[in-house]
Protein backbone atom coordinates (compact mmCIF):
# COMPACT_ATOMS: atom_id res chain seq x y z
CA UNK A 1 0.00 0.00 0.00
CA UNK A 2 1.02 3.21 -0.96
CA UNK A 3 2.00 6.10 1.53
CA UNK A 4 0.58 8.40 2.20
CA UNK A 5 1.15 11.44 0.33
CA UNK A 6 2.98 14.66 1.76
CA UNK A 7 0.84 17.92 1.25
CA UNK A 8 2.68 20.55 -1.39
CA UNK A 9 4.31 23.27 1.04
CA UNK A 10 3.02 25.87 -0.59
CA UNK A 11 -0.79 24.69 -0.20
CA UNK A 12 0.28 24.91 4.00
CA UNK A 13 -1.19 27.52 5.93
CA UNK A 14 1.29 30.18 6.89
CA UNK A 15 2.63 30.97 10.15
CA UNK A 16 4.96 33.77 10.97
CA UNK A 17 7.42 33.00 13.58
CA UNK A 18 8.79 36.07 15.75
CA UNK A 19 10.00 33.90 17.68
CA UNK A 20 11.58 29.98 16.86
CA UNK A 21 9.47 27.16 16.67
CA UNK A 22 8.95 24.48 17.54
CA UNK A 23 12.15 24.48 19.88
CA UNK A 24 11.47 21.04 20.52
CA UNK A 25 12.98 18.55 17.50
CA UNK A 26 10.26 15.81 18.18
CA UNK A 27 7.82 18.55 16.98
CA UNK A 28 9.77 19.66 14.35
CA UNK A 29 8.42 16.91 11.72
CA UNK A 30 4.70 17.58 13.16
CA UNK A 31 4.51 21.24 12.48
CA UNK A 32 5.96 21.20 9.34
CA UNK A 33 3.83 18.54 7.98
CA UNK A 34 0.76 21.01 8.81
CA UNK A 35 1.95 25.05 8.67
CA UNK A 36 4.41 26.89 6.13
CA UNK A 37 6.64 29.10 8.77
CA UNK A 38 7.55 32.10 8.01
CA UNK A 39 10.96 33.31 9.94
CA UNK A 40 12.82 36.78 10.01
CA UNK A 41 15.39 35.26 11.70
CA UNK A 42 16.41 33.52 8.55
CA UNK A 43 15.77 36.11 6.38
CA UNK A 44 18.79 39.33 5.19
CA UNK A 45 15.85 41.71 5.20
CA UNK A 46 14.91 44.13 7.96
CA UNK A 47 12.15 42.66 10.33
CA UNK A 48 9.43 45.49 9.46
CA UNK A 49 10.66 44.93 5.66
CA UNK A 50 10.16 41.21 6.01
CA UNK A 51 6.98 41.39 7.25
CA UNK A 52 5.67 43.98 4.60
CA UNK A 53 7.02 41.78 1.97
CA UNK A 54 4.51 38.86 3.20
CA UNK A 55 1.86 41.06 4.77
CA UNK A 56 -0.95 39.75 2.61
CA UNK A 57 -0.03 36.17 3.81
CA UNK A 58 0.31 36.51 7.25
CA UNK A 59 -3.56 35.66 8.93
CA UNK A 60 -1.62 34.24 12.53
CA UNK A 61 1.89 34.94 14.08
CA UNK A 62 3.69 33.44 17.27
CA UNK A 63 5.87 35.66 19.72
CA UNK A 64 7.56 35.20 23.13
CA UNK A 65 6.70 36.92 25.91
CA UNK A 66 10.72 38.21 26.02
CA UNK A 67 10.21 41.06 23.33
CA UNK A 68 7.67 43.50 23.38
CA UNK A 69 5.22 43.15 19.90
CA UNK A 70 4.44 46.45 19.55
CA UNK A 71 1.71 48.55 17.15
CA UNK A 72 4.55 49.38 14.78
CA UNK A 73 5.35 45.62 14.13
CA UNK A 74 1.96 44.79 14.00
CA UNK A 75 0.74 47.80 11.82
CA UNK A 76 2.80 46.02 8.96
CA UNK A 77 0.83 42.66 8.73
CA UNK A 78 -2.77 44.44 7.91
CA UNK A 79 -4.09 40.91 7.47
CA UNK A 80 -3.15 39.76 10.93
CA UNK A 81 -6.50 37.54 12.31
CA UNK A 82 -4.79 36.11 15.82
CA UNK A 83 -1.66 36.45 17.55
CA UNK A 84 -0.14 33.46 19.68
CA UNK A 85 2.30 33.99 22.48
CA UNK A 86 4.19 31.50 24.15
CA UNK A 87 3.78 32.46 27.54
CA UNK A 88 1.12 32.90 29.64
CA UNK A 89 1.28 36.52 30.41
CA UNK A 90 0.54 39.13 27.87
CA UNK A 91 2.15 42.41 29.00
CA UNK A 92 4.35 42.18 25.88
CA UNK A 93 1.62 42.64 23.50
CA UNK A 94 0.07 46.05 22.20
CA UNK A 95 -3.63 44.89 23.17
CA UNK A 96 -4.87 48.24 22.56
CA UNK A 97 -4.15 47.73 18.97
CA UNK A 98 -5.08 44.21 18.71
CA UNK A 99 -8.67 44.90 20.34
CA UNK A 100 -9.04 48.21 17.74
CA UNK A 101 -8.20 46.20 15.16
CA UNK A 102 -9.76 42.86 16.13
CA UNK A 103 -7.12 41.05 15.83
CA UNK A 104 -7.51 37.78 18.71
CA UNK A 105 -4.90 36.84 21.21
CA UNK A 106 -3.99 33.21 22.71
CA UNK A 107 -1.69 32.16 25.45
CA UNK A 108 -0.09 29.15 26.96
CA UNK A 109 -2.97 29.02 29.00
CA UNK A 110 -2.46 26.53 32.38
CA UNK A 111 0.65 24.51 30.97
CA UNK A 112 2.76 26.44 32.70
CA UNK A 113 0.88 26.47 36.26
CA UNK A 114 2.26 23.68 38.15
CA UNK A 115 5.62 24.19 37.03
CA UNK A 116 5.67 27.55 38.55
CA UNK A 117 3.78 27.18 41.18
CA UNK A 118 6.29 24.32 42.23
CA UNK A 119 8.57 26.94 41.89
CA UNK A 120 7.17 29.67 44.00
CA UNK A 121 7.41 26.90 46.86
CA UNK A 122 11.05 25.95 46.14
CA UNK A 123 12.07 29.08 46.35
CA UNK A 124 10.36 29.35 49.84
CA UNK A 125 11.58 26.53 50.96
CA UNK A 126 15.42 27.31 50.12
CA UNK A 127 14.61 31.16 51.55
CA UNK A 128 13.32 29.85 54.83
CA UNK A 129 15.49 26.18 55.05
CA UNK A 130 18.73 28.30 54.10
CA UNK A 131 19.48 25.53 51.17
CA UNK A 132 21.55 27.36 48.91
CA UNK A 133 23.50 28.34 52.15
CA UNK A 134 23.61 24.61 53.44
CA UNK A 135 25.00 23.50 50.09
CA UNK A 136 27.84 26.14 50.51
CA UNK A 137 28.81 25.41 54.32
CA UNK A 138 29.27 21.65 53.12
CA UNK A 139 31.23 22.07 50.24
CA UNK A 140 33.11 24.74 51.69
CA UNK A 141 34.36 22.45 54.38
CA UNK A 142 32.58 25.02 57.24
CA UNK A 143 30.31 21.42 58.66
CA UNK A 144 33.62 20.02 59.59
CA UNK A 145 35.83 23.89 60.40
CA UNK A 146 32.68 25.67 62.10
CA UNK A 147 30.50 22.86 63.50
CA UNK A 148 26.82 23.28 63.32
CA UNK A 149 24.60 25.07 60.73
CA UNK A 150 22.80 28.33 61.70
CA UNK A 151 18.72 27.34 62.27
CA UNK A 152 16.40 27.92 59.28
CA UNK A 153 12.51 28.87 59.68
CA UNK A 154 9.77 26.46 59.55
CA UNK A 155 6.83 27.16 56.92
CA UNK A 156 4.22 25.18 58.34
CA UNK A 157 1.97 27.20 60.32
CA UNK A 158 2.96 30.40 58.41
CA UNK A 159 0.85 33.04 57.62
CA UNK A 160 1.31 33.18 53.37
CA UNK A 161 -0.51 35.85 51.72
CA UNK A 162 -1.16 35.59 47.99
CA UNK A 163 -1.30 38.06 45.26
CA UNK A 164 -2.99 37.08 42.33
CA UNK A 165 -5.24 34.01 43.31
CA UNK A 166 -5.59 32.71 39.76
CA UNK A 167 -4.65 29.25 38.35
CA UNK A 168 -0.72 29.55 39.28
CA UNK A 169 -1.67 31.21 42.89
CA UNK A 170 -4.51 28.52 43.34
CA UNK A 171 -2.06 25.70 42.87
CA UNK A 172 0.35 27.43 45.24
CA UNK A 173 -2.63 28.00 48.07
CA UNK A 174 -2.90 24.06 47.57
CA UNK A 175 0.93 22.94 48.00
CA UNK A 176 0.71 25.47 50.93
CA UNK A 177 -2.00 24.12 52.81
CA UNK A 178 -0.54 21.01 52.57
CA UNK A 179 2.92 22.35 54.89
CA UNK A 180 0.43 23.51 57.46
CA UNK A 181 0.12 26.95 56.54
CA UNK A 182 -2.87 29.57 56.55
CA UNK A 183 -3.91 31.01 53.60
CA UNK A 184 -5.08 34.66 52.39
CA UNK A 185 -5.36 36.58 49.29
CA UNK A 186 -5.88 39.12 47.16
CA UNK A 187 -7.72 39.82 43.59
CA UNK A 188 -9.00 41.58 41.06
CA UNK A 189 -12.35 40.33 42.82
CA UNK A 190 -13.35 37.99 45.48
CA UNK A 191 -13.60 34.09 44.91
CA UNK A 192 -16.01 32.65 46.43
CA UNK A 193 -15.58 29.37 45.80
CA UNK A 194 -12.56 28.84 48.19
CA UNK A 195 -12.37 28.94 51.92
CA UNK A 196 -9.35 31.98 52.26
CA UNK A 197 -9.50 35.22 53.76
CA UNK A 198 -9.88 37.77 51.19
CA UNK A 199 -8.18 41.18 51.32
CA UNK A 200 -9.17 43.70 48.99
CA UNK A 201 -5.96 45.78 49.94
CA UNK A 202 -2.67 44.62 49.18
CA UNK A 203 -1.28 46.77 52.26
CA UNK A 204 -3.41 44.90 54.66
CA UNK A 205 -2.96 41.58 53.26
CA UNK A 206 0.96 42.24 53.79
CA UNK A 207 0.04 43.29 57.34
CA UNK A 208 -1.26 40.02 58.23
CA UNK A 209 1.18 38.04 56.58
CA UNK A 210 4.27 36.40 57.17
CA UNK A 211 4.96 35.09 53.58
CA UNK A 212 3.73 37.40 50.59
CA UNK A 213 3.91 35.60 47.03
CA UNK A 214 3.08 36.95 44.18
CA UNK A 215 1.43 35.28 41.07
CA UNK A 216 -0.86 37.85 39.67
CA UNK A 217 -0.55 39.12 36.19
CA UNK A 218 1.48 42.52 35.42
CA UNK A 219 -1.13 45.10 33.35
CA UNK A 220 -0.90 49.17 34.31
CA UNK A 221 -3.35 48.31 37.38
CA UNK A 222 -0.22 46.01 38.98
CA UNK A 223 2.93 47.77 38.12
CA UNK A 224 4.69 48.18 41.20
CA UNK A 225 1.68 46.62 43.51
CA UNK A 226 4.50 45.55 45.66
CA UNK A 227 5.83 49.12 46.44
CA UNK A 228 7.31 51.01 49.89
CA UNK A 229 4.31 50.85 51.67
CA UNK A 230 3.44 46.97 51.23
CA UNK A 231 6.98 45.87 52.15
CA UNK A 232 6.98 48.23 55.17
CA UNK A 233 2.99 46.76 56.13
CA UNK A 234 5.06 43.19 55.46
CA UNK A 235 7.64 44.17 58.01
CA UNK A 236 11.18 42.63 59.25
CA UNK A 237 10.09 39.19 60.02
CA UNK A 238 8.40 39.05 56.50
CA UNK A 239 9.54 37.29 52.71
CA UNK A 240 8.54 37.77 49.60
CA UNK A 241 8.35 35.48 46.62
CA UNK A 242 7.79 36.62 42.73
CA UNK A 243 7.24 34.36 40.28
CA UNK A 244 5.12 36.70 38.27
CA UNK A 245 6.75 39.61 36.40
CA UNK A 246 9.66 41.40 37.87
CA UNK A 247 7.87 44.68 37.47
CA UNK A 248 5.35 43.76 39.88
CA UNK A 249 7.59 45.01 43.01
CA UNK A 250 9.39 47.83 42.87
CA UNK A 251 12.83 46.70 42.97
CA UNK A 252 15.06 49.50 44.27
CA UNK A 253 12.43 49.92 47.29
CA UNK A 254 12.65 46.18 47.41
CA UNK A 255 16.76 46.42 47.85
CA UNK A 256 16.34 48.83 49.91
CA UNK A 257 14.46 46.73 52.28
CA UNK A 258 16.45 43.76 51.83
CA UNK A 259 19.71 45.75 52.80
CA UNK A 260 18.16 47.64 55.58
CA UNK A 261 16.67 44.67 56.83
CA UNK A 262 13.46 45.81 57.15
CA UNK A 263 12.21 42.48 55.49
CA UNK A 264 13.37 39.36 56.23
CA UNK A 265 14.02 37.99 52.79
CA UNK A 266 13.60 37.50 49.17
CA UNK A 267 12.57 34.56 46.60
CA UNK A 268 13.02 35.86 42.77
CA UNK A 269 12.24 34.01 39.78
CA UNK A 270 11.86 37.55 37.91
CA UNK A 271 13.19 41.07 37.91
CA UNK A 272 12.15 44.02 36.60
CA UNK A 273 14.99 44.61 33.80
CA UNK A 274 15.99 41.09 32.42
CA UNK A 275 18.39 40.02 32.79
CA UNK A 276 19.71 42.83 34.71
CA UNK A 277 19.82 41.93 38.13
CA UNK A 278 20.62 44.42 40.55
CA UNK A 279 24.15 43.81 42.13
CA UNK A 280 23.22 44.41 45.30
CA UNK A 281 21.06 41.25 45.13
CA UNK A 282 23.92 39.37 44.15
CA UNK A 283 25.73 40.16 47.37
CA UNK A 284 22.95 39.41 49.46
CA UNK A 285 22.42 36.02 51.87
CA UNK A 286 18.89 36.94 52.85
CA UNK A 287 17.40 36.29 48.93
CA UNK A 288 16.95 33.37 46.69
CA UNK A 289 17.71 34.36 43.05
CA UNK A 290 16.26 32.46 39.29
CA UNK A 291 16.76 33.41 36.20
CA UNK A 292 13.34 33.42 35.14
CA UNK A 293 13.32 29.57 34.59
CA UNK A 294 9.90 28.58 36.64
CA UNK A 295 8.49 26.93 33.38
CA UNK A 296 11.51 25.08 31.96
CA UNK A 297 10.77 21.96 32.20
CA UNK A 298 10.50 19.34 29.51
CA UNK A 299 6.66 18.88 30.57
CA UNK A 300 5.80 21.88 30.23
CA UNK A 301 7.31 22.38 27.15
CA UNK A 302 5.60 19.07 25.46
CA UNK A 303 2.40 20.68 26.95
CA UNK A 304 2.86 23.96 25.42
CA UNK A 305 3.94 22.36 21.48
CA UNK A 306 0.27 20.70 21.70
CA UNK A 307 -1.91 23.76 22.70
CA UNK A 308 -0.20 25.80 20.52
CA UNK A 309 -0.64 23.41 17.51
CA UNK A 310 -4.19 22.85 18.57
CA UNK A 311 -4.87 26.58 18.88
CA UNK A 312 -3.30 26.90 15.00
CA UNK A 313 -5.54 23.87 13.53
CA UNK A 314 -8.35 25.80 15.97
CA UNK A 315 -7.96 28.90 13.82
CA UNK A 316 -7.26 27.62 9.96
CA UNK A 317 -10.67 25.38 10.61
CA UNK A 318 -12.84 28.21 12.02
CA UNK A 319 -13.25 26.51 15.60
CA UNK A 320 -12.84 28.08 18.80
CA UNK A 321 -9.49 28.65 20.38
CA UNK A 322 -8.29 26.36 23.27
CA UNK A 323 -6.80 29.10 25.45
CA UNK A 324 -8.03 32.55 24.13
CA UNK A 325 -7.46 35.60 25.90
CA UNK A 326 -10.14 38.16 26.63
CA UNK A 327 -9.36 41.31 25.70
CA UNK A 328 -12.48 43.10 27.04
Amino acid sequence: MAAPQQPDIKDLPVVLLLRPFPFISSYTDIFSNKFRSLNPSTSSLPLNQFLTTHANSIRVLICSGFKPLSSETLECLPSLELVITTSTGIDHIDLNYCRSKGIRVANAGDVFTEDVADIAVGLLLSLLRKIPEADGYVRNGFWLSKGEFPLGSKIGGKRVGIVGLGSIGSEVAKRLEAFGCMISYNSRTKKNTVPYLYYPDVRDLAANSDILIISCALTDETYHIINKNVLSALGREGVVVNVGRGALIDEKELVRSLLQREIKGAGLDVFENEPDVPKELLQLDNVVLSPHKAVLTPESFSALHELLIANLEAFFFNKPLLSSVNLE
